[in-house]
């Protein structure tokens, strides 16, 4: 487990509610599957600037999906990429012990990126 970044709670609290830490983890299995899913070459591309997507996110997006769950997305002018990491906030009436902790990065082209916007309502925008 290493820590990646400190978050803005009051940025975030849009999205849950009493969040617990500003801390957020990256596992070590979750690095495992990051790596599998999207390969060691963008895990080793994204993982210096994932403190970054989360401290100063250009949108953060409610995953419905999942609970307590956001998606924090930037995009990457010097290279065009939009990269997206999903993340799990630990709020106040979860298990004693769980932490604010990613749970997967994405990589999207600037169409699939643009689709996710409008198909989302930011709760966060970067201005």
């Amino acid at each position: 487990m290493e820590i990646v970044a400190c978050i803005d709670i009051e940025k975030y609290s849009t999205a849950v509610s009493g969040i617990r830490s500003a801390t957020v983890i990256l596992t070590e299995n979750q690095k495992e599957h990051i790596i599998k899913c999207r390969g060691r070459e963008f895990f080793d591309y994204c993982r210096p600037l994932m403190g970054e997507i989360l401290e100063d996110p250009d949108y953060i997006l409610r995953d419905r999906a999942h609970e307590n769950t956001v998606i924090c997305c930037k995009t990457f002018l010097m290279d065009g990429k939009n990269i997206n990491l999903v993340v799990r906030l630990a709020a106040a009436g979860d298990t004693e012990g769980l932490e604010n902790s990613i749970i997967t990065a994405i990589v999207e082209n600037d169409r699939r990126y643009r689709q996710r916007l409008r198909n989302n309502i930011p709760l966060y925008k970067r201005e």
